[in-house]
């Protein structure tokens, strides 16, 4: 009975984590993913953002990030004498929390399989090692809870 009880919990929790967080949107910006929270607050360095809705409507260098547009995804360019904010590859990430460079990351529950992946400083909130369908990952969360 109790692995019965102790199986289903760790299903539970690896459920829990691995749901998307449906009030994070997601914005790229020089080829790195940030959050569209993080943009708004540097409006001040934006130059423009173009939203797009639908994947469908994804333009060309953006179709590499499709996973990441279920609630729409935001192209955000810099004005020209800003530069851009810090930023680091996901396999960098996984190093530095001694992981594999190839393993999966989670943030706010989208899977980022590709660890050359780019991803702002500013957006994380929390990141910590979890057990995600029975793997360790880094498991990133960007809005402080």
């Amino acid at each position: 009975m109790k692995k019965i009880l102790y199986s289903l919990l760790v299903f539970a929790s690896a459920t829990i984590f691995a749901q998307k967080n449906p009030n994070v949107k997601f914005a790229i910006c020089n080829d790195a993913v940030g959050t569209v929270a993080m943009f708004d607050a540097k409006k001040e360095f934006v130059q423009s953002v173009n939203v797009f809705k639908a994947k469908t409507n994804l333009p060309q260098n953006l179709k590499k990030f499709d996973y990441l547009a279920d609630n729409g995804l935001a192209e955000v360019k810099f004005k020209k004498d800003f530069g851009t904010l810090d930023f680091m590859s996901l396999a960098n990430f996984n190093v530095q929390n001694g992981l594999p460079k190839d393993a999966p990351v989670f943030i706010e529950g989208y899977e980022f399989k590709n660890t050359d992946t780019n991803i702002f400083a500013d957006m994380i909130a929390d990141s910590k090692v979890e057990t995600v369908d029975g793997k360790k990952a880094l498991v990133i969360t960007t809005v402080k809870k």
